[in-house]
């Protein structure tokens, strides 16, 4: 199985660096996996649109994947209350 590039935008970016640092390093360590695996265990798509969800904790990482371009585009982290709004 090819490796996906993974590409973060930059409002993910300023979500993750808001989280704290232990929860911080997990949440990238679950993305990084993410190149070898974009649709690991424990994986939800979203409703309505093609986008995925997997969780860290009480963390939500949102993402979409293009399996024609091998790349995952991470649009959204941020805690379960708040990321669905």
């Amino acid at each position: 199985m090819a490796k996906y590039n993974i590409f973060v935008k930059p409002s993910a970016v300023k979500e993750i660096e808001s989280i704290p640092r232990k929860e911080r390093i997990r949440i990238i360590q679950k993305i990084q996996g993410l190149a070898n695996n974009p649709r690991p265990k424990g994986y939800e798509k979203l409703t309505g649109e093609s986008r995925y969800r997997i969780r860290q904790g009480v963390y939500r990482i949102v993402y979409s994947v293009s399996d024609k371009e091998l790349y995952i585009l991470v649009v959204k982290v941020g805690h379960r209350r708040d990321i669905y709004k």
